[in-house]
């Protein structure tokens, strides 16, 4: 069932606080680093505020698109990089142990922007050649950075440093680069594929982005290595115009996630991924729920027939008024409404969101909204049955009603006249005997009426319900019986009527062909149910098909919506059992 306006699940919560609490500790440790750098003094203050704001930058942007997109894997990336940041600040520290941990990580963001490329919009890589090219990048900055420390002169004193190696320093540099060059062809091959695959307003987001970050990449090793020489730069411009391109990085990220890239990219995607690949669609909101992130999505579908929204049951359902803490967009195939999308205004921003993932499940949408319709359809008819039977057990009840409080009282009294005619007469009168006959015929006649109306209607049935009815039943039976009933509670008329009407066909059965020496009868109130039992130890062999009466109470059965079994094997009794349903 869809959570109510304005809650969240007690997992949202528990994800928000672990946010929180990654954020306090990834910026006091930070920050703490930048206390410590500033106080070392190997370097002007500004330059480790600088680095230190570009980490911070890369943290908030990761949790906020964390925070917003639970989902998508996007945020926690960005939480990496900016850890990665950090330990790459820590090379600038005039303690060996600190630095030793920064000369190890100084690299490790391009591998994280790496991993980001391969892993927009969903936040997971897609496909063996993006988890090769990906993985390879990740040993490129941590594995083949080995020489660039361990053979290096300008680390020694470092616990990392091993030897003064130029010839190792220089292989192994040769070697990092030749691996990350071809990590960023790689790259670049799979990104120019998605961008020809995408639809046209996917590259208005993805070509930006894919640009950028494939730029920013390739500007760090070549702005030191070619432009710099080139150009003549000076090093703290170098250093701080590397520190900007790098953190501008998350920022294109977490925007394209938070502010429509996501929308016209992972969902599209993620969605698509689940249609071409689901062979069971029947339950399209369950796919939205967790594509868009929001677990008290609600998809509902318009029935023209009726002119309504339903839910996939075919109960109607109201759609949200403006400004509501949820809200709707509407689901359209060719120009018809055929459904829409209720969600969490607060949780979802962005409608263009929604509505784009509307459209990609259009076509499963209108088998959906199909099923509801006819489930609708079905709805109403049986809604309509109940009416009828409802009118005619009312109308059973007024025919009881009249011939009991009109015919019956009227032959009472003749009989009371006709005795009371006969009483007046002399003995010997031959009209005193027939006086007396026909006092005997009306009682007759009154005594036959009383059936009929205990046949049309009970009137325990009437005044005291279901138990009291079905008692004063099984306590006329001419045969050894018993009788339990639990839980029954207040049960709507239609219930109780076709419950007693069941019950009473059934033993009228047993006694008229069973052939039985004992019947049960049993009567439980469930969770919404009222079950009911009638068994014998008779000559078995019943079936529905043999009678009318059985034929009447299983189609009055399956008005309310309930369930018929009879089990009656030859020689071994008979077993009738109804469920009934007590609420709508």
């Amino acid at each position: 069932m869809p959570q109510p306006a304005g809650t969240r699940s007690g997992l949202a919560r528990s994800l928000h606080r672990s946010l929180l609490y990654l954020a306090a500790v990834a910026l006091g440790g930070t920050g703490l680093l930048l206390v410590v750098l500033i106080n070392e003094q190997s370097n002007p203050p500004w330059v480790y505020l600088v680095y230190s704001t570009a980490s911070w930058i890369w943290l908030l942007a990761g949790v906020l698109a964390w925070w917003r997109r639970p989902s998508n894997g996007i945020g926690a990336l960005l939480v990496l990089g900016g850890l990665a940041m950090a330990l790459g600040e820590a090379s600038s520290s005039i303690v060996p142990a600190v630095a030793a941990v920064g000369a190890v990580f100084a690299t490790a963001p391009l591998a994280v922007t790496v991993h980001l490329l391969h892993a927009f919009p969903a936040g997971r890589i897609r496909g063996r050649p993006s988890r090769i090219i990906v993985v390879v990048g990740y040993l490129t900055v941590l594995v083949l950075q080995f020489p660039l420390y361990a053979f290096n002169p300008a680390a020694a004193g470092l616990p990392v440093f091993v030897a003064d190696r130029p010839d190792l320093l220089a292989a192994g540099q040769l070697v990092q680069e030749i691996t990350g060059t071809a990590v960023m062809i790689g790259t670049a091959v799979i990104l120019a594929g998605r961008l020809r695959r995408a639809q046209p307003y996917q590259r208005r987001v993805l070509i930006p982005l894919f640009g950028y970050g494939t730029l920013a990449v390739l500007y760090i090793p070549l702005s030191s290595s070619v432009l710099a020489p080139w150009l003549a730069l000076d090093p703290v411009f170098l250093a701080v115009s590397q520190i900007v391109v790098v953190a501008a990085i998350p920022i294109a990220f977490a925007l394209a996630v938070l502010r429509g890239g996501f929308a016209r990219t992972g969902e599209l995607e993620e969605l698509a991924t689940w249609l071409g690949a689901s062979g069971d669609r029947s339950d399209l909101s369950v796919a939205l729920a967790s594509v868009l992130g929001d677990n008290s999505l609600e998809l509902v579908f318009w029935v023209d027939e009726f002119g309504r929204y339903v839910d996939t049951a075919g109960g109607p359902v109201a759609l949200p008024e403006p400004g509501a803490p949820r809200s709707w967009v509407p689901i359209d195939l060719n120009g018809q409404p055929i459904g829409a999308i209720v969600y969490d205004a607060e949780l979802i921003a962005d409608p263009e969101l929604v509505s784009t993932a509307g459209r990609v499940v259009a076509l499963g949408v209108d088998r959906e909204r199909l099923t509801a319709a006819l489930r609708t359809s079905e709805l109403s008819l049986r809604r309509s049955r109940e009416r009828l039977v409802e009118t005619a057990d009312r109308e059973r009840k007024r025919i009881a009603q009249d011939l009991h409080d009109g015919i019956q009282v009227r032959l009472v009294l003749l009989a009371m006249q006709a005795q009371q005619l006969a009483i007046g007469l002399d003995p010997t009168d031959p009209t005193r005997g027939q006086a007396v006959d026909l006092r005997l015929g009306i009682d007759s006649a009154a005594a036959e009426l009383r059936a009929l109306v205990h046949a049309v209607m009970p009137s325990a049935l009437v005044e005291r319900g279901l138990a009291s009815a079905t008692e004063d039943l099984v306590d006329r039976v001419p045969l050894r019986t018993s009788l339990q009933i639990s839980g029954l509670g207040s049960l709507p008329d239609p219930v109780q009527s076709t419950a007693y009407f069941v019950v009473a066909e059934a033993v009228a059965n047993v006694v008229k062909h069973a052939a039985a020496t004992k019947v049960a009868v049993r009567l439980t109130g469930n969770a919404g149910t009222l079950d009911l039992e009638v068994a014998d130890d008779g000559r078995g062999g019943a079936a529905v098909e043999k009678g009318t009466g059985i034929r009447g109470l299983v189609d009055r059965v399956d008005v309310l919506g309930g369930t018929f079994e009879l089990s009656s094997p030859p020689h071994a009794g008979t077993t009738l059992r109804v469920r009934l349903p007590t609420s709508s």
